[in-house]
């Protein structure tokens, strides 16, 4: 009988660690649910930064642009004048 009881509590201490297993895995689900949306939402505000500082950039690169070209149009005049003044215009 101490066999068949061995096998009782055998089988008994085997349902418990099945149950808290499965407790277990489901808090570890919860928890890796929890941690993907507070990592999206992470995710979502750096993108956010990043297209921010990209509409910035592209608006300094206008300006840049746009500086440049009004450098070059008084470097012509510049010439321009420079030759006329010396006669080769």
């Amino acid at each position: 009988m101490s066999g068949e009881s061995e096998g009782g509590a055998l089988d008994l201490a085997a349902r418990r660690l099945e149950r808290a297993l499965g407790m277990l895995e489901q808090r570890l689900s919860e928890r890796v649910k929890e941690a993907g949306a507070e990592a999206g939402g992470l995710f979502d505000a750096d993108r956010a930064r990043l297209a921010s500082e990209l509409d910035a950039s592209r608006a300094r690169e206008r300006a840049l642009e746009e500086a440049g070209a009004q450098a070059s149009e008084a470097l012509g005049r510049a010439i321009g004048e420079i030759r006329s003044a010396l006669g080769d215009g």
